[in-house]
């Protein structure tokens, strides 16, 4: 953690970061700088003090304690629960979801518990119960258009954002706001935000009392495992023309999400896929341009995953891949050295975390940060996801014009 401090100049990763316009409004693009630090970066280093402030702000206004009743009250009834949202925060719905229905059943609340759903394929067929949407600004078409659907079919609603202003807000019951804004338009601090939301909800509904400094504790971790090490798997993935992330259980909201950063950020072409699913017929796609990098700190089954990770793994550099790794310590040491040429990034256990949060936010440094490696060797800025080129930001403009 020191070293990335030491990269950032004046950058000061403990003090808050800038809240959201109020009245609210659209953020602006982000500063165009000519060469590092990136925002992105800035906002890795700001992830540990942040989670922690996130916790601390959600217990004490009482949000994440509503949202925890209005959770146990609809999963006790048999009622859905759905948390969704789009891009980023598509993946922290995943993530979160996983978090509360892992909390759900150790409450002992009947199964299934919270499940997540893309925004508008949610926005397409609403369900009635509760719908917990997921949007950093608080302005995504899809979840605002998800959230209006389930309110008209009577759900009640829900939102973690960081503004409690913002047009979602408005047709939300309850609003879990965590304030602080990204600076990089390649989310970090818009993943890792309601991840944290979710983990303190998650302690209320089975019972505990939260603990703050523990999500602190947790990205620390990963931030400091990966330094170092990053750079160096940066440097081979970003010689590659794809690259690949496979992943098992939880880790598999993970590897979405590091797909999403890296095309996001350096433009590279990236796919997730299950374990298993990469082992049923895509092989025959990939070869020496392909970069392969396996995610695994879930701990359930680890030794059913390890063993068809290694199988995976071996595979892959018969076709002449060189593969590398994200892995907790359990996996590290039931996957050899020689399985990941490409390097690895070995974050370790927190014992007494929840798997769930333990796997997402354990992981979410090190895949940002081997992010930001790749986008440094590609030379490529982060921030503005390419919209600092006109077209890209015209397809953007495009994409979102009205029907």
């Amino acid at each position: 953690m020191s070293d990335l401090r030491s990269t950032l100049g004046g950058f000061d990763p403990e003090a808050p970061l800038t809240a959201a316009p109020d009245p609210w409004d659209y953020l602006p693009m982000p500063e165009i700088r000519d060469a590092p630090p990136w925002a992105m970066a800035e906002m890795i280093a700001a992830e540990p003090a942040l989670v922690e402030r996130i916790g601390q702000r959600l217990l004490a206004d009482g949000s994440a304690a509503a949202l925890a009743e209005a959770i146990r009250e609809a999963v006790g009834k048999g009622e859905p629960v759905v948390v969704s949202g789009c891009g980023t925060s598509e993946h922290a719905a995943r993530g979160a979801a996983a978090i509360l229905r892992a909390a759900c059943a150790e409450a002992g609340l009947p199964a299934p518990g919270p499940q997540s759903a893309q925004a508008f394929e949610l926005a397409c067929d609403p369900p009635r119960g509760l719908v917990i949407g997921v949007s950093h600004e608080g302005a995504t078409a899809a979840t605002m258009a998800a959230m209006a659907n389930a309110r008209e079919r009577g759900s009640r609603t829900a939102l973690l954002t960081a503004s409690a202003h913002s047009p979602a807000a408005q047709g939300a019951d309850i609003v879990l706001a965590t304030v602080e804004m990204d600076r990089s338009w390649c989310h970090t601090v818009g993943y890792v935000s309601p991840l944290a939301a979710a983990c303190v909800t998650a302690g209320l509904i089975a019972g505990h009392q939260p603990d703050p400094a523990q999500l602190r504790r947790r990205i620390a971790t990963g931030l400091d495992a990966a330094w170092g090490h990053h750079g160096s798997m940066g440097n081979a993935a970003a010689r590659a023309r794809q690259m690949i992330v496979i992943a098992s259980g939880a880790d598999r909201t993970t590897g979405r999400e590091l797909a999403l950063k890296v095309e996001e950020a350096a433009f590279l072409p990236t796919t997730c896929r299950n374990l298993e699913t990469f082992l049923h017929g895509h092989l025959p796609a990939t070869g020496v341009e392909t970069a392969l990098v396996l995610l695994m700190l879930e701990r359930g089954a680890i030794d059913v995953r390890a063993a068809r990770a290694r199988q995976a793994l071996a595979a892959a550099e018969v076709v002449g891949m060189k593969p590398g790794a994200i892995l907790g310590e359990e996996a590290a040491s039931r996957i050899p050295d020689e399985l990941t040429p490409g390097g690895r990034i070995v974050v370790p256990d927190q014992p007494g975390m929840p798997n769930e949060a333990a796997a997402l936010l354990g992981a979410a440094a090190p895949v940002q940060l081997f992010t930001l490696a790749i986008a440094a060797a590609r030379g490529t800025n982060p921030d503005p996801i390419r919209r600092d080129d006109p077209r890209y930001l015209r397809a953007a403009e495009v994409a979102d014009a009205p029907n």
